[in-house]
C-alpha cells in the first residue's frame, strides 16, 4: 500500500503538486510515532531511538520525512528559530471558494505573522488573567462530578467527567453562546483522526474554521465577553476575522480534545496506581508534580506540528535537504531513558519539568498553564470526591484511539464507589 501510495503521489507532483488535503490515507510507515501498545508508545519507537534518535521515517512525493525520536533531539529541532518552517501551504494549495478553506493558526505560521498574533492572544494567557477562570474552573468541576453521582454507581469518565470539563472551560473562554456550543462540540475528535488521511483533517479543519468565523463575525459587531470579544475590543482593527478565528481555532484545538484525553487516560493511570491516586488525595501540594509526571508519562499530544528545512542542514548526524519535513515524537522525547530513568514508570517524586508535552521553543502550546490549572483541580476533586474510584471493565477491554496526532481512549467504564 505505501508503494502505491507513493508511485500515485509521485504522479499528482509531476502532475502540478502535492495537495495533502486530497490525500485518502497516511502511509503504514508515517503511523509509527502515531502507535500504542495500551498506554505506551510501541517499541518500535524505543529501539530506533536507541539505534537512530534521529531518523528516516519515509520518502514519498520527493521528500524525506525524518522522525526525531529522542528527547534533547527534539528539544534542539524545536528551540531552532532559523532553519525550519512551519508553514504548509506549499502542501495545501488553495482549493476552496470560503476562507475557511486557508490553511493558518499559530502551529502552521512563520515569523512575522507568528510573533504578531502570538503577541494579540499570550496576554489573555498570563498567570494574573487566568486566575479569574479558577472559580469557573472549580465549579464546572464541581458540577461533573455532582452528575457522575446523579448517574452513578457506573459511569463513563471519558463522556461525562473528561470531554464536558475542558470543553465547557474553552466555550467560557471563548465567549461561545450557549445556543452555539452543541455545534462546537462536535467538531474536536475529527480534528486529530488520521485515518482517512489529508483529507478528514483539512475538512474538519475548514468546518472548524466555518463555525468560528461565523462566532467572529457575529461578536465584531457586538463583542462578547470571553477572549474573542476581548481581542475584538483591544485590537479589533489589527487582525481580520480570518486571523482570529484562525487564533480561536487553535485555542479550541489545543485546549478541548488535548486536555480530554489527559482527563481520561490521567484519572486510568491514578486508578491503575492507586498509589499516587491516595498520595494526591492526601496531599493537596503533591497534586502539581502528579500531572507533570502523568503530561511526561502520556504525552497525549504524540508529534509536534511537522516543520520543513529551509535549507540543507545536519541534524545529529543526519543530511536534511532543503524542503524536507521533520517530525518530533514528543512521545518517544518524554520516554527516552537519557532523559528520565526508567522511563515507562509513573514516579510522582520524578522531577521532570523539561518535559517537552506542550512542545517546546516558540511554538510552545500557549495554553499550557490553562490546561495545568484544569488537570489540578480536576485531579484533586475526583480522587477526593470518589476514593474508591475503579475500572468496571477488563482493562483489555478498553478501546484506545488508533492513527490519531491526539492519543485517548474512546470510552472509560468505572465504579464510583465499591459494589
Amino acid at each position: 500500500m505505501t508503494r502505491w501510495f507513493g508511485r500515485r503521489m509521485l504522479k499528482r507532483v509531476a502532475a502540478g503538486g502535492l495537495d495533502l488535503s486530497r490525500v485518502p490515507f497516511a502511509p503504514d510507515s508515517f503511523l509509527l510515532p502515531f502507535r500504542r501498545d495500551g498506554l505506551d508508545p510501541v517499541a518500535e519507537l524505543g529501539r530506533r531511538r536507541e539505534r537512530e534518535p534521529v531518523s528516516r521515517l519515509l520518502r514519498f512525493a520527493g521528500f524525506n520525512v525524518w522522525l526525531v525520536s529522542g528527547h534533547a533531539e527534539v528539544r534542539a529541532v524545536l528551540a531552532d528559530r532559523s532553519s525550519y518552517s512551519n508553514d504548509i501551504r506549499r502542501l495545501v494549495p488553495s482549493h476552496g471558494t470560503t476562507a475557511a478553506h486557508s490553511v493558518g493558526g499559530l502551529g502552521l505560521t512563520d515569523p512575522p505573522d507568528h510573533t504578531r498574533l502570538r503577541g494579540l492572544l499570550t496576554p489573555e494567557f498570563t498567570m494574573r488573567r487566568l486566575a479569574r477562570l479558577q472559580p469557573g474552573i472549580t465549579r464546572i468541576v464541581d458540577e461533573q462530578l455532582d452528575a457522575l453521582q446523579a448517574k452513578g454507581p457506573v459511569v463513563d469518565l471519558v463522556a461525562d467527567f473528561a470531554f464536558p470539563i475542558p470543553f465547557l472551560v474553552i466555550c467560557e473562554l471563548l465567549g461561545v453562546a450557549p445556543e452555539d456550543r452543541e455545534a462546537f462540540r462536535q467538531l474536536g475528535a475529527s480534528r486529530f483522526d488520521l485515518t482517512r488521511g489529508g483529507i478528514g483533517l483539512f475538512d474538519a479543519a475548514s468546518t472548524s474554521r466555518s463555525f468560528l468565523l461565523d462566532v467572529v463575525a457575529r461578536q465584531r459587531a457586538e463583542p462578547g465577553d470571553g477572549l474573542i470579544g476581548a481581542i475584538l475590543r483591544e485590537h479589533g482593527d489589527e487582525i481580520d476575522d480570518l486571523d482570529l478565528a484562525g487564533l480561536a481555532d487553535g485555542v479550541f484545538l489545543g485546549g478541548y480534545e488535548t486536555t480530554a484525553s489527559m482527563l481520561s487516560l490521567g484519572t486510568l493511570t491514578l486508578i491503575q496506581h492507586p498509589d499516587v491516586l491516595e498520595l494526591i488525595r492526601q496531599d493537596d501540594d503533591a497534586v502539581a508534580g502528579v500531572v507533570e509526571e502523568l503530561l511526561r508519562h502520556l504525552s497525549v499530544v504524540q508529534t509536534g506540528f511537522p516543520r520543513f528545512a529551509r535549507h540543507d542542514l545536519q541534524l545529529f548526524g543526519q543530511r536534511i535537504a532543503a524542503g524536507d519535513a521533520v517530525l518530533c515524537s514528543l512521545s518517544g522525547a518524554n520516554r527516552d531513558p537519557r532523559f528520565a530513568a526508567d522511563p515507562d514508570s509513573v514516579d510522582p517524586d520524578r522531577r521532570a519539568d523539561s518535559h517537552v508535552a506542550f512542545g517546546h521553543g516558540f511554538h510552545r502550546c500557549v495554553g499550557a498553564e490553562l490546561a495545568r490549572m484544569e488537570l489540578r483541580t480536576a485531579f484533586r476533586a475526583i480522587a477526593t470526591r470518589y476514593p474508591e474510584l475503579a475500572l468496571a471493565v477488563h482493562p483489555d477491554e478498553l478501546t484506545f484511539r488508533e492513527q490519531s496526532v491526539v492519543f485517548g481512549v474512546e470510552t472509560l467504564p468505572v465504579r464510583l464507589q465499591p459494589a
